[in-house]
């Protein structure tokens, strides 16, 4: 294992404690418990959006803290769920009269503890489920996971509750935003976690695994390498299967990296999907392509389409500024 690391304990606070600088216009950081808050307070009355999960996904979801975004982040260890006193930590820091919507991506123990904060709070909240990796069937044991896309229902959300949309508004956005996302993953390799010092899991030189999870997970099949087309036409026709859009819709179309993809590599596969998408008579009206929910240092990259109405596409492009996405201010 190589890497830029003092002490697999000391990571996480030595990490946060550079991001904190780095951005200090932005956010600021709070411990015992861990979160991150913006440094700017809202006006009374606005929704508090707050979501989180284990760290090493960054910039998800510290790096999209901010203006039009996240009001909070909460960090667990590397690919470990946050802690209930994070969460209710951060709500009391943040709540400013309008209520608490939690987002959260589909793991057993964010669900858990993001359920056990949500009875405690003292104040009006929801939850937001996140839920668009296709990879497996809806009806799987665990449901589905919440991987890239998160992103995509943090902004359009976020830009809500900017707005002044109240919190049974913003659930229900999130919700529809969720139905019409659908997101697959491939790795090239797997991610090395610190505490452990070796691959999560195996691959040989001419292997791939479709259908990865954001932590390692095993995906769908172990395949074959093949080419960049090849692979992006079996990620695309999945999607298609789960969302079936028609031609004429409007989408944005999300190729994200999972830490050491090069952006060269990426650009090619949102060409490549973009026009898997065009000739089916579908306008790719918005798009982001890059590095924004990783898996430490794995090889592999996820598409994420989201079919977008009008609303949508006008709250994706208000002003938002955060560490990591910033546009418009």
């Amino acid at each position: 294992m190589k890497k830029f690391i003092n002490s697999s304990d000391t990571l996480l606070d030595e990490s946060l404690s550079g991001f904190a600088k780095a951005h200090a216009d932005i956010i600021q950081l709070s411990r015992q418990p861990y979160f991150v808050k913006r440094n700017i307070a809202t006006l009374p009355g606005k929704v508090t959006l707050i979501s989180g999960g284990g760290s090493g996904h960054e910039p998800l979801h510290t790096g999209f803290v901010g203006f039009g975004m996240l009001d909070a982040a909460c960090p667990g260890q590397i690919f470990t769920s946050p802690t209930p006193d994070q969460m209710l930590a951060a709500a009391h820091s943040v709540e400013n009269g309008g209520g608490v919507l939690f987002i959260v991506k589909n793991y057993a123990g964010d669900v858990m503890n993001f359920e056990i904060a949500a009875e405690m709070l003292d104040c009006q909240n929801d939850t937001l489920l996140i839920s668009d990796d296709i990879s497996f069937a809806k009806t799987h044991s665990t449901g589905r996971r919440g991987v890239a896309g998160t992103l995509i229902l943090e902004k359009i959300v976020g830009a809500a509750a900017q707005q002044g949309s109240d919190l049974a508004a913003c659930k229900s956005l999130g919700d529809r935003v969720n139905l019409v996302t659908a997101s697959m993953g491939v790795a090239l390799s797997s991610c090395t976690v610190p505490a452990l010092g070796k691959p999560t899991f195996e691959l040989s030189e001419n292997e791939i695994e479709m259908g990865v999870g954001i932590h390692g997970e095993r995906g769908r099949e172990r395949m074959a390498l093949s080419s960049a087309t090849e692979i992006v036409d079996y990620l695309t026709k999945a999607i298609d299967i789960e969302l079936k859009p028609q031609s004429g819709q409007t989408a944005l179309l999300h190729v994200n990296g999972f830490g050491a993809t090069p952006l060269m590599e990426l650009h090619l596969i949102y060409e490549l999907a973009s026009q898997h998408w065009e000739k089916s008579g579908i306008t790719i009206s918005r798009s982001l392509v890059g590095n924004y929910t990783t898996s430490l240092d794995m090889a592999g990259c996820s598409i994420t389409l989201s079919l977008l109405d009008e609303e949508m596409l006008r709250l994706w492009d208000a002003p938002v500024h955060t560490a990591a996405l910033r546009w418009g201010c």
